[in-house]
């Protein structure tokens, strides 16, 4: 596994050491490969961070991009506020073939409204930002894909308890969240090639109760998980390539600050990351290309085998039963 650039607690790229994972004299060779990776904004989030990891090892990247915020990422790529932290691990820039708009709310053009298709955030960009268009514009340009990437979360009412959340709120998180990866495998099954990946993120929230974690967004990722299973049968037998899911610690990214505040007034994603750091196994920073990292080795043929699972990248945090800081101990 190729262990290159990180993130310190400011997300400034720091340097550390390369090596690279050898199994039978193997090593993560991605040359030739297209991955697609939906839900990419900035350089702040794991989908950033698995792009990078994916491209060191060869792969050509394609981004889908949530389209009111396309015009800004273009603008951050082109004025080369996010050089920086496009460095691979050879020195070179990361390139990305190409950038899509994609709304992941919607699967095809019947399913958007009158006012989205009208709005200027969309028109900009021109038709086709729809789960079926895109997929169908990724085979166009570049035939098969071999890896999918879900990097996709949001929940309107994600600040409020889910006692409070309205019917609205909760099934809208289950249709960005989890239901858009169904989606995703629904419409690119058929253009990836046999032996490929598709993977996403999920997060502890599904399992454990994350105070200030709401809006349904636990849910969410619970039927993420489950989905992952089922999907694994399915396109495993229809199509020959595997699904697999990632439950990520929590990092201070741009999406994640705006979830919220928890019992003591800070933000639910400082908290989480103060907690982890007090009672994981593993007393450190956990970094974005931690999670970039492990799904380049679930993307790769060295996971051939791995299919249906959640993989945890989180310094441990998973397997504990009560909090080493508690006062009551």
């Amino acid at each position: 596994m190729i262990i290159g650039k990180q993130r310190n607690a400011n997300n400034r790229t720091i340097s550390s050491t390369m090596t690279t994972l050898k199994t039978n004299g193997k090593s993560i060779n991605l040359t030739g490969k297209v991955a697609f990776i939906a839900g990419v904004a900035d350089s702040t989030g794991y989908g950033w961070a698995i792009a990078k990891a994916l491209a060191n090892a060869g792969a050509t990247i394609l981004i889908g991009t949530w389209p009111p915020a396309l015009k800004i990422f273009e603008m951050s790529l082109k004025m080369g506020d996010l050089d920086a932290d496009s460095i691979l691990d050879d020195g070179s820039k990361m390139k990305i073939e190409k950038i899509y708009p994609l709304d992941a709310a919607f699967d095809k053009p019947e399913d958007v409204p009158i006012e989205v298709k009208n709005n200027k955030r969309y028109t900009r960009h021109g038709d086709g930002f729809t789960i079926e268009e895109v997929a169908k514009k990724v085979e166009v340009d570049y035939g098969k894909v071999d890896i999918v990437i879900h990097s996709i979360g949001n929940g309107p009412e994600v600040s409020k308890p889910l006692l409070e959340t309205s019917r609205k709120g909760y099934l809208a998180a289950s249709s960005a969240s989890a239901y858009s990866a169904v989606s995703l495998v629904q419409k690119f099954a058929p253009i990836t090639n046999e032996g490929g990946s598709f993977m996403s993120l999920t997060f502890i929230g599904s399992e454990k109760v994350i105070p200030g974690y709401g809006g349904g967004m636990s849910s969410a990722k619970a039927q993420l998980e489950s989905d992952t299973r089922t999907l694994a049968y399915e396109v495993g037998r229809k199509y020959g390539f595997r699904v697999n899911t990632i439950s990520a610690g929590a990092l201070k990214s741009r999406a994640a600050s705006a979830i919220g505040k928890g019992p003591n007034k800070r933000s639910t994603i400082e908290n989480s990351i103060a907690y982890a750091k007090a009672n994981a196994p593993l007393v450190k920073d956990l970094y974005s290309d931690d999670v970039g990292n492990a799904a380049l080795f679930l993307c790769s043929p060295l996971a051939c085998s791995v299919t249906g699972t959640t993989l945890y990248v989180d310094n441990g945090l998973n397997c504990m039963g009560i909090a080493i800081d508690s006062k009551s101990l």
